[in-house]
């Protein structure tokens, strides 16, 4: 399994093109804010230790809705409310906006800000770890 960092790093790239995407191409720009969704739920997963689910995509050697959703509710007992609505924003986009194609630019970038909130939360745990990791080997 890849590490939490590696995991925000595709995140961040999936938003940014899915950001670029909008006007353009709304069936395309779903899929990669979606995509954003998904690695923030894979780097959490990672990050708080979520055995369970690292056992299961070990086994598997892949990851399925099953896991992912799992996940996210486990992360949003973590991090509030807000991020399992937002994951639930994101299986939107990837299911209205990607595979039935029903969503216009306007409707996805409506749906951004949630995508938006998921990458810099994640980001914030994620780098406050490192950083009080830091501190303490600096003590030492």
């Amino acid at each position: 399994m890849a590490s939490a960092d590696s995991y925000l790093e595709l995140s961040v790239k999936y938003l940014n093109e899915g950001k670029s995407l909008i006007d353009k191409e709304p069936i395309q720009a779903s899929e990669k804010l979606y995509k954003a969704a998904e690695e923030v739920v894979k780097a959490l997963t990672t990050y708080f230790n979520l055995s369970d689910i690292i056992e299961k995509v070990d086994e598997r050697k892949r990851w399925t809705i099953t896991e992912l959703d799992k996940a996210s509710r486990l992360i949003s007992e973590k991090l509030g409310k807000w991020f399992r609505s937002s994951w639930d924003t994101a299986w939107a986009l990837h299911v209205w906006g990607f595979h039935e194609e029903k969503l216009d630019s306007e409707s996805v970038r409506d749906r951004l800000q949630d995508i938006e909130k998921m990458v810099m939360e994640a980001q914030k745990v994620v780098k406050k770890k490192r950083l009080t990791t830091t501190s303490i080997h600096r003590i030492r």
